[in-house]
């Protein structure tokens, strides 16, 4: 277990080197879900996320000989920057194992700040194999991600910071994956807002720490900071005395989320620092008329899955919209639909025009118009011209 002297005497070594992030309110993003919303930019740490804190408090408590020796770590990203980067500073050698499928930003990143990396596995599991025994076998010192009470004390300054921040919170929603942020977060704000809820919510993929039932890990996330199999022993402690529930919530919230916070926030966030605000966009009524924190805790996204997320909620949005038109396959058909769709204050971005389709009659042809529109109503607006000039057009499914 940690305790609040823990968490205090973490932020003492952490004092002048770690970012203390802003926390701050969220006018929209209140509107929006009902709640009054004030968030953790911890996106904004040097390596862009709350790792930074634990590595610095372990790597801070080791002696001479160790540092001497070097350190090992596995990760999925995060904490592997975050090792890296504090190692470097120090001057300590550092050797990190990630799973094969690690985004390529962050094993570049780590790559930055002087760290040797090891891809190995397809899981954490595999990965923490490999680097217990690469530390073994080189004399390193290991530090987990967060099951270790100094790690975990270190990450828990962000809620230290929360809790001094003077403004009167209901609750607190912490991402989790192995447990390390909210069992800091849990002990700060337990110790010294006992009123506070404390709340974390994982991944559907990944609902390991949900209280009754749990169903088997599996599934692909693009919360992979939080895709952890297994939590840790020291965290699951502290979580069961000091956490007031976890929730899991699905694919869908969580990319929503990421699309509000650039939209909005006009901030970056990983699929794990957005699952706090895809819970209050699920589950409204729980949290309406609270005041309530989210901790972004990290922006560490790849950029082609960002894009990809971003475009995939336009397409939600309906301001991307494809409709399937049967036509004639004769001259000027396709510039016909296109003049009536920029007439109708829409942009065509993509155009496909199938001839050789066996269902189709020989001389008729199936276009499939990819547009900009701006909203629902818009698109419809624009089905409806069509139908109305004489195509046959429907939005394609």
């Amino acid at each position: 277990m940690i305790e609040l002297e823990d968490v205090e005497a973490a932020a003492q070594r952490l004092q002048g080197v770690v970012t203390k992030t802003p926390f701050l309110p969220s006018r929209v993003l209140s509107k929006l879900t009902g709640a009054e919303v004030f968030i953790k930019f911890e996106n904004l740490q040097f390596t862009g996320s709350f790792k930074d804190r634990g590595a610095l408090n372990k790597l801070a408590s080791l002696d001479a000989a160790a540092l001497k020796a070097g350190v090992c770590a596995m990760s999925a990203g995060n904490h592997a920057q975050g090792v890296a980067w504090v190692a470097s500073r120090m001057d300590v050698a550092a050797v990190i194992v990630m799973p094969k499928a690690t985004p390529i930003t962050k094993i570049e990143s780590t790559r930055a700040h002087g760290a040797e990396v090891v891809l190995c596995g397809d899981t954490l599991e595999e990965a923490a194999a490999q680097a217990h025994q690469i530390a073994r076998e080189r004399g390193l010192t290991f530090i987990h991600p967060y099951d270790d009470p100094l790690v975990a004390a270190g990450q828990g300054t962000v809620g230290l910071e929360i809790a001094r921040s003077g403004v009167p919170l209901d609750a607190i929603i912490c991402p989790v994956g192995g447990g390390g942020l909210i069992s800091g977060v849990s002990t700060a704000i337990k110790a010294l807002c006992p009123r506070v809820h404390v709340y974390g919510v994982q991944s559907a993929c990944f609902p390991t720490l949900v209280r009754g039932p749990k169903p088997e890990a599996r599934g692909a996330t693009i919360a992979d900071g939080i895709a952890v199999k297994s939590p840790g022993r020291m965290t699951s402690r502290v979580i069961a005395a000091r956490v007031d529930d976890i929730f899991a919530v699905e694919e869908r919230w969580i990319e929503e989320a990421v699309a509000l916070l650039i939209n909005i926030e006009k901030t970056v966030a990983e699929g794990a620092g957005a699952v706090p605000l895809a819970l209050l966009l699920r589950d409204k009524d729980r949290f309406a008329g609270k005041r309530v924190a989210l901790i972004l805790s990290g922006g560490n996204i790849d950029a082609r899955l960002l894009s990809s997320l971003l475009v995939r909620e336009l397409v939600r949005e309906m301001r991307i919209v494809t409709l399937r038109i049967a036509v004639a396959d004769q001259p000027g058909f396709l510039a016909s639909a296109a003049t009536l769709i920029a007439d109708a204050g829409a942009n065509v971005i993509e155009v496909h025009h199938f001839r050789s389709l066996l269902s189709l009659p020989a001389r008729e042809a199936v276009m499939e118009l990819t547009l900009e529109a701006r909203g629902p109503e818009h698109a419809a607006e624009i089905l409806r011209r069509l139908n109305e000039a004489g195509y046959q057009a429907a939005f394609a499914g």
